[in-house]
């Protein structure tokens, strides 16, 4: 695990069994742990793996009792041996005390136990009556046993912790997770980031896909990883069968899900982002329930590599499967649109004003006017679509608007920005022949001055068009393209933009009577993003592409998922983004960290155009709107954000 970054590698094992020999079922834990440990901080092993879950009336057999104790004694001497060093391992067992038998989990680390939890919810029902032998931990009478002369805790409200990695874990067996409040919500209201589940559960059609849900869903409620092993396929098979499940989750994210012959999986969690999100999810603590937690500590180094961290995905907004994609970017249009149709309600408007450049974000703020419109039952001509040709506007991107525009028959016009804009420089002195901020600045306003008198004229709504990924770095013009009467992308990163467009593309080109959108929509998405306000070369072609001066918006979102999400330091945004994009194009580390320190130096010193943002509606996790999501000063000093910058 790399300690600064709060990784930890966590391990699910089920081993090759033999009913009722703890001396070969423990030979083969150990042969796990020796295959895992170089990797693992914490390996977790299934339900009474010691004897094997299905030893039945074998259970109340002494000799069984004792070889079980004789080989886990044999087992925690094993492990302080160097190559077993630094790890957590969790074993299932049946352990004797006050007169009863218990199913416990075991938690051993450098030739000691740390701790025993007994299982609290013994199930009797259908395939299972462990009631026979097993008593739940509420019959116990104390909360320590003694092995070997050494006093170790006993309870299921063991908290084992280690604080120099920010790890905490709880425990629930088994059938504790079925239960409507499950052992491990409890122990998270008390500080456990992860959960180990040591499980016997058998197969049943559909099962497995239940299963999995229930511990995606547990990590998801909790803000915990959640690692889940169960007896595999060597279980007696005279009723039932196992096989071998393992999974492990992260906050509602499955991990790894493997079954049957495949004995061990690995993953990495993020202790940093579970803490993150629940210090942001703040309504996790309070009315915590009444509980004595005994707490160990497990003194490990955390040095492990992260070689196990699952690949960090490029484009965090983006769903990586295809089918997800399309019906999350549907999902979006629809808030969109929704947002704006009830806007339209709510006020008695029913026209709207929008300016089409023929790039992606007035593109996709383009169709969300179509489908409120459609919503609400009014004519495609109720949106007055205003093309402003200015110096650096281009035939491609004209006509595409054009082509757009007449496809869907709305109120369709066009208004050069060049006079008004050669009338600007004149009032004010500047010379047009100086291409610097005040000429790019002048034409971005006079189309918003365009928009918003047109709006007025025709008792219309303007329709922003500017996305996430601007706002977040400042690449707008304060009160030009920055304001409008509702801002409907205002809250869709870039590289979603253009995957929305792609995704209505495909729609339309489905049928013959629109396969001509879907062509100009595919047109639109392979055209490099622009203000298109320096002029064209002499050729007429576009000079001005936004990425050659601010770099790419990939890299851009993926700093922007990761610092205001996640809450990442600069230095482990740097970390993760060379792992995500260490297979992309024209993508090196230098680059990323050129790219970081203009994404960190623009969102610091734009703020003051976030703080005054029109109303628009938040679709997604991350948002800049000054009244919900991002409450920040405008005046806030970047240096220490750069200095962890600086000195990579």
């Amino acid at each position: 695990m790399n300690k600064e970054f709060k990784f930890v590698n966590v391990a699910a094992c089920s081993p090759q069994l033999k009913v009722g020999n703890p001396k070969y079922n423990m030979e083969q834990v150990l042969r796990l742990c020796e295959e895992n440990a170089p990797q693992a901080d914490v390996i977790v092993f299934p339900e009474l793996c010691v004897t094997a879950y299905t030893c039945a009336d074998l259970f109340l057999q002494s000799k069984l009792m004792d070889a079980a104790m004789t080989e886990i004694l044999v087992f925690v001497e094993k492990t302080a041996h160097a190559d077993l060093a630094d790890t957590i391992f969790v074993i299932g067992a049946p352990i004797r005390k006050d007169n009863q038998l218990f199913n416990c989990a075991i938690y051993v680390l450098n030739g000691k136990i740390l701790g025993i939890v007994p299982k609290v919810y013994i199930p009797n029902y259908n395939e299972f009556y462990e009631k026979r032998w097993f008593a739940s931990a509420t019959n116990r009478l104390s909360d320590w046993i003694t092995i070997s002369g050494e006093e170790i805790p006993f309870t299921p409200s063991l908290l084992i912790k280690n604080d120099a990695l920010g790890l905490c874990i709880g425990t629930d067996i088994c059938e504790d997770l079925w239960m409507p409040i499950p052992p491990s919500s409890v122990h998270t209201l008390y500080g456990a980031n992860l959960i180990v589940n040591l499980s016997a559960s058998n197969e049943l059609i559909s099962k497995h896909k239940y299963r999995a849900s229930l511990v995606e869903m547990q990590s998801a409620k909790c803000i915990t990883g959640y690692v889940y092993a169960s007896a595999g396929v060597d279980e007696s098979t005279t009723d039932v069968v196992f096989s071998g499940h393992k999974l492990i989750a992260s906050n509602g994210k499955m991990l790894a899900d493997v079954d049957y012959h495949t004995e061990s999986c690995v993953a990495t969690l993020d202790l940093e982002k579970l803490q993150n999100d629940r210090i942001r999810f703040n309504s996790i603590m309070g009315n915590v329930p009444e509980a004595e937690y005994l707490t160990v500590d497990a003194a490990f180094s955390g040095e492990k590599e992260t070689d196990y961290l699952n690949k960090v995905n490029p484009m965090p907004f983006v769903p990586k499967d295809a089918k997800k994609r399309k019906q999350r970017c549907e999902e979006i249009l629809d808030i969109q649109a929704n947002g704006l149709a009830q806007r339209m309600k709510t006020s008695g408007i029913k026209k709207l004003v929008i300016g089409m450049s023929g790039g992606l974000d007035s593109t996709l703020a383009f169709l969300v006017c179509i489908k409120a419109m459609e919503k609400l039952g009014l004519d495609h001509k109720n949106i007055i679509a205003i093309t402003m040709p200015g110096f650096g506007t281009t035939n491609h991107t004209k006509n595409n608007a054009s082509l757009l525009m007449e496809y869907f028959n709305v109120d369709m016009r066009t208004v050069s920005i060049i006079d008004g804009a050669m009338q600007n420089f004149k009032d004010i002195g500047h010379n047009p022949s100086i291409y610097d901020v005040t000429y790019e600045n002048v034409q971005a306003r006079m189309r918003t001055l365009i928009l918003m008198n047109t709006a007025n004229k025709e008792g219309a709504l303007v329709v922003g068009t500017g996305d996430l990924s601007e706002l977040a770095l400042g690449w707008c013009t304060y009160n030009g393209d920055h304001m409008s009467m509702y801002a409907v992308n205002t809250s869709i990163p870039k590289t979603l933009v253009k995957y929305i467009i792609a995704a209505m593309a495909e729609d339309y080109l489905l049928v013959p009577e629109t396969a001509k959108i879907g062509e100009v929509l595919i047109a639109i998405c392979d055209t490099p993003i622009s203000p298109e306000l320096l002029p064209t070369d002499a050729n007429g072609n576009m000079v001005q592409k936004t990425e050659d001066s601010i770099g790419k918006y990939d890299l851009h979102d993926f700093f922007l998922y990761h610092m205001f999400r996640n809450g990442y330091s600069p230095k482990k945004v740097y970390y993760l983004a060379k792992k995500a994009f260490a297979d992309v194009k024209d993508v090196d580390d230098q680059r990323i960290l050129d790219t970081l320190k203009t994404f960190y130096k623009r969102f610091f010193t734009q703020q003051f155009k976030r703080s005054c943002l029109p109303d628009g509606p938040k679709v997604g996790s991350v948002a800049v709107s000054p009244r919900g999501d991002l409450r920040m000063p405008s005046d806030a000093s970047m240096n220490l954000w750069m200095d962890d910058l600086n000195a990579l």
